[in-house]
């Protein structure tokens, strides 16, 4: 960060939260109208998506100019680095929730329909017949009530060692390019900078590609969806949300590449390429829990 600026430095008010605030606003309340059948859902889900990228770019450009106006100074830099450190915070909660979730239902609630411990009169008068196994791919009404069931049934789970093993080698890998484009950085070799950033960034985009063949396959060939009883929606529950997060991830990474191509970094002050990096390591790590919890256990 640049020391011009001596004094405590006071941003100025911006309206960029009021945006990205709009923005999922419509996001998730298009997606809430979209699972109650609303065709309007999937539309105003995009629109705040759109509205959320504009915000990012948006915001990123206010911080840029200021920091290149020599605005900022070492008590900003700490913020900056407070800020990021408590934003993963946040996000680390926000999948702990889901992944409570997922494990409540196993560990839980799905054994005690199937009558473990105290749920024996349950499943006898309620679900008699139900088998608690994981995934359940039968919700108890599916066994007891065939012909009312309102949930469909999957015909089958996505398979292990295919497309989710090669998408965890290739964040995996995604790591690796980070990491060697931060050694490029901090040893002043902005063509290994920037050629790490393209490949990190590649890399990410294929992620999300191969996700999305994924999930055209569940719903057409597996019949498997959001509302395939708790596995389904716990399945794309975490695994979406995972995948908006490597979309942020690769919007921030493509912003940090322009800015390495326009040269604004050097080897001591580029701390908007590690608050980027952070993240992409974290979005790693959880994708490792993923591929264990859901995926392969």
């Amino acid at each position: 960060m640049s020391t011009a600026h001596s004094g405590y430095y006071l941003p100025h008010g911006s309206h960029w939260p009021i945006v990205g605030s709009v923005g999922l606003t419509a996001m998730l309340g298009g997606f809430g109208a979209w699972l109650n059948g609303s065709g309007a859902g999937p539309w105003f889900m995009a629109a705040g998506f759109a509205i959320l990228v504009i915000m990012m770019f948006g915001w990123f450009g206010t911080v840029i100019r200021e920091n290149l106006a020599g605005l900022y100074n070492e008590q900003v830099d700490r913020s900056f680095r407070w800020g990021m450190g408590w934003f993963i915070f946040s996000e680390v909660m926000f999948f702990a929730a889901f992944f409570g979730a997922l494990f409540y239902a196993r560990v839980f609630s799905v054994p005690w329909l199937g009558g473990a411990g105290d749920g024996f009169l349950t499943h006898e008068l309620l679900w008699k017949g139900f088998e608690a196994v994981w995934p359940l791919l039968e919700p108890p009404a599916a066994v007891v009530t065939p012909d009312s069931n309102p949930y469909p049934v999957p015909k089958g789970i996505i398979e292990t060692w295919g497309v989710p093993a090669i998408n965890t080698l290739i964040l995996l890998s995604s790591g690796v390019t980070v990491t060697w484009a931060h050694w490029g950085l901090k040893k002043g070799n902005r063509g290994q900078l920037v050629l790490g950033l393209i490949a990190t960034i590649a890399l990410g985009v294929t992620f999300l590609a191969l996700q999305a063949e994924e999930y055209v396959h569940a719903y057409q060939d597996l019949n498997l969806k959001l509302s395939s009883g708790i596995y389904g929606s716990t399945f794309f529950m975490l695994t979406g949300f995972h995948g908006l997060h490597v979309t942020i991830g690769t919007i921030m990474l493509t912003v940090i590449l322009l800015r390495a191509i326009a040269g604004h970094f050097t080897p001591d002050n580029h701390f908007a390429f590690e608050a980027v990096a952070w993240y992409w390591h974290f979005v790693d790590v959880v994708w490792l829990f993923l591929f264990v919890f859901v995926y392969w256990i």
